[in-house]
């Protein structure tokens, strides 16, 4: 098993969230959260004042799948969240040794279906 963690723009995630609903994903977790890469911030103007904004607010979505499953889903994440600008966001890939759904105590994989 392998967890997927993609830090997105804001107003990808739909479409994030579409592809990867067709490529069978049947959950997901999705976290409001704020960082910088080479995009760096920005200075916005509030009331006449300016101000810089360090960190950029971005979404970041975990799903948990399969190994055989991996390579479409990454592709599914990268395809929807791409706009070709600077701070599109980046996906990592870890591995998981192990997995349990509360309510049935089913383990690994059989957790994910």
């Amino acid at each position: 098993m392998k967890k997927i963690e993609a830090v997105i723009r804001h107003f990808k995630l739909e479409d994030v969230k579409a592809a990867l609903t067709k490529r069978g994903v049947q959950g997901l977790t999705v976290i409001e959260v704020r960082g910088f890469g080479r995009q760096r911030g920005h200075t916005e103007v509030y009331r006449g004042t300016e101000y810089s904004v360090d960190l950029v607010p971005k979404i970041k979505i975990e799903v948990v799948v399969p190994d055989e499953d991996v390579n479409g889903v990454v592709e599914a994440v990268v395809e929807a969240a791409y706009t070709g600008q600077v701070g599109d966001g980046k996906v990592f890939i870890s591995d998981i040794t192990g997995a349990v759904r509360i309510r049935t105590r089913e383990t690994d994989d059989h957790a994910l279906k």
